[in-house]
């Protein structure tokens, strides 16, 4: 018991920047939950599926367009929220109905927003299903011809304007 109250206060002992070290490099840089299984088997990785994206062809414009804007605020990964909501600030009114399905498709299709952001930067080749006319209109976007700074998502104060 001497040995378990000495132990106990040896863990509360640890400093504070031993708890916050570096991520050892044995860990895996997947998204899942790793068991018990040896390291490099990779049987342990539980792979969280989501569910597949499905298009709402009944849903009204309006409400689509709020849809398409809060999603693309809300991505979990800060430069495609910055991206996406600005991009969704500036084109969602003016999309026409297939645009907006193919941008539904496009932001909540694949499960990575790694790769959305890359087929956006141009980084990695865009995989023909999502090669389209939104596409084009998100890699302009994202090229940023005009330098505008672009460090903060747009207000929503915009939402309550008379459309132009």
């Amino acid at each position: 018991m001497a040995a378990a109250a000495v132990m106990g206060l040896r863990l509360l002992s640890l400093s504070g920047r031993a708890l916050r070290g570096p991520r050892p490099s044995s860990l895996p840089a997947r998204r899942g939950c790793r068991g018990g299984s040896p390291a490099d088997s990779r049987k342990d990785l539980l792979e969280i599926p989501l569910p597949p994206w499905q298009e709402r062809p009944s849903e009204p414009l309006p409400a689509k367009r709020a849809r398409l804007l809060y999603e693309s605020r809300k991505r979990g990964m800060l430069e495609n929220c910055l991206l996406l909501s600005l991009f969704a600030k500036e084109n969602l009114n003016s999309m026409t109905e297939r645009q907006l399905n193919l941008y539904d498709r496009l932001i909540n299709e694949p499960s990575n927003d790694w790769d959305i952001y890359y087929w956006a930067t141009e980084a990695k080749p865009t995989p023909e299903v999502f090669e389209n006319d939104v596409m084009v209109m998100l890699r302009e976007f994202t090229k940023n011809k005009n330098k505008e700074q672009r460090l903060r998502q747009p207000d929503l104060e915009y939402l309550f304007e008379p459309s132009r």
